[in-house]
């Protein structure tokens, strides 16, 4: 594989993939903007003028620090490759750290660790303004500074413990395994991914907020009965303390097996009434009984299963490396750098599959909306959905193709027709 050609590739494709990235929020800027002092004919009645040009005032705010925040990855990420950073942490670290210490493998630990941390730490000054600047300005943060600096080293500690491990067992696997070494990685991962889904209701997210039974035994009652009626089986229902970090609403069904619990957002509690609240656990629930998640992993483990076999294959072309601005060791122990290179460059690479990822949620989410029109009150969903765009500003006026290409909901005027039609339907 010539070097120049991974360069050119890749390089053609950082540009156009911020090209049209930057076009799609332009896009979105201007047709939001355009129609914020217009209530669409469609809510007229139901949203107010002010909360519509909130929701366009929220939508523009995020738009334009999400062209900065593109512009500072897109940059970053040519100096990590193309302009030798990568290279020159990687001279760093071989520099003062002895090739055979922690039996050869502390080398590539540190080098993805240093990494890591130095891109959280560039990351830091957008999640800061992010924070405290866009939804403190639309009034949507309550979270302190404490409480986000308690965030950020709890993020690394569950890192550590978890990716720590994780990233060991894939060098020595890359070490050791030979030629099928990625096989073996990609079972390791998919393996990771269901472990952790397993264990994220149980351990990992009490780290981050509180979780209480949920007290309310009226709509316990009325969600119990909602489940026996699908056939569906929780550990539990809990209200978290959303409140805490942010006044946006919502509810998620979690874990895997007899660790399934259902979530619900205090904010959502405080906004929404028991069938509102009945109906968006329909919704949540049709994902499970449609069978979404099921497909969603399987999805995400064959298209896993294709990097890992790519990367197997890359890592071990010189021309990888040299074209993305790395010099390997002729003699082997490039393992981190294949998986860094690999990681930065993938996700430029597959950005064309967007929309039909977002095609395929978009459907998901439809899909959902019916069921829980046939287990729940369609005009109760409809009724929620509204709130919560309201509640979280969310916009009403989209701009068409950038609902195509990286929507995974359906806009509210899609989404509320086609409750309304199955509503009806199911009269």
């Amino acid at each position: 594989m010539p070097a120049t050609l991974v360069t050119l590739v890749f390089a053609t494709a950082v540009l156009l993939t911020t090209g049209l990235r930057l076009w799609l929020l332009t896009r979105q800027v201007r047709h939001v903007a355009r129609h914020r002092d217009t209530v669409p004919p469609a809510f007229v009645g139901q949203v107010t003028l002010e909360a519509h040009q909130k929701a366009a005032d929220y939508t523009l705010a995020k738009a334009r620090l999400g062209a900065v925040s593109l512009l500072v990855s897109s940059a970053l990420l040519l100096a990590w490759t193309l302009l030798g950073g990568l290279d020159a942490l990687n001279q760093a670290v071989m520099a003062h750290v002895a090739a055979d210490t922690w039996g050869g493998y502390a080398r590539p630990l540190v080098l993805v660790g240093a990494f890591v941390f130095i891109g959280m730490l560039l990351d830091l000054p957008l999640e800061w303004i992010a924070t405290f600047r866009v939804e403190a300005a639309h009034g949507f943060n309550r979270t302190t500074p404490g409480l986000f600096w308690a965030d950020w080293v709890k993020g690394i500690g569950v890192g550590l413990l978890l990716g720590g491990p994780l990233l060991w067992a894939v060098l020595a696997l890359m070490k050791t395994a030979g030629a099928q070494w990625w096989l073996w990685a990609w079972a390791l991962w998919v393996g990771f991914q269901l472990l952790v889904m397993l264990l994220y209701p149980l351990l990992i997210a009490p780290l981050f907020n509180r979780f209480e039974p949920l007290k309310d035994e009226g709509l316990a009652a009325r969600v119990k009965a909602l489940f026996e009626r699908s056939g569906f089986q929780a550990s539990g229902l809990f209200v978290m303390d959303g409140s805490r970090r942010s006044s946006h609403g919502n509810a998620y069904f979690t874990g895997l097996g007899a660790a399934k619990r259902v979530v619900l957002f205090d904010t959502l509690m405080q906004r929404l009434g028991p069938e509102e609240i009945e109906a968006v656990l329909a919704h949540e629930l049709g994902h499970f009984k449609c069978r979404h998640i099921p497909k969603r992993l399987l999805t995400f483990a064959l298209v896993s299963l294709a990097g890992f076999a790519l990367l197997g294959w890359l890592a071990q072309q010189p021309g990888f490396y040299l074209g993305l601005g790395v010099r390997p060791d002729l003699l082997g122990g490039n393992e981190a750098l294949a998986l860094l290179l690999f990681l930065m460059a993938v996700p430029v690479l597959a950005y064309p599959l967007g929309p039909w990822m977002s095609a395929r949620s978009r459907r998901d989410e439809f899909e959902a909306d019916a069921y829980a029109c046939q287990h729940s009150d369609g005009a109760a969903l409809s009724r929620a959905l509204l709130k919560l765009h309201e509640d979280n500003a969310s916009t009403l006026t989209p701009d068409p193709v950038v609902v195509r290409w990286t929507y995974s909901h359906p806009p509210a005027i899609e989404r509320l027709a086609a409750i309304a039609t199955q509503t009806r339907a199911a009269a």
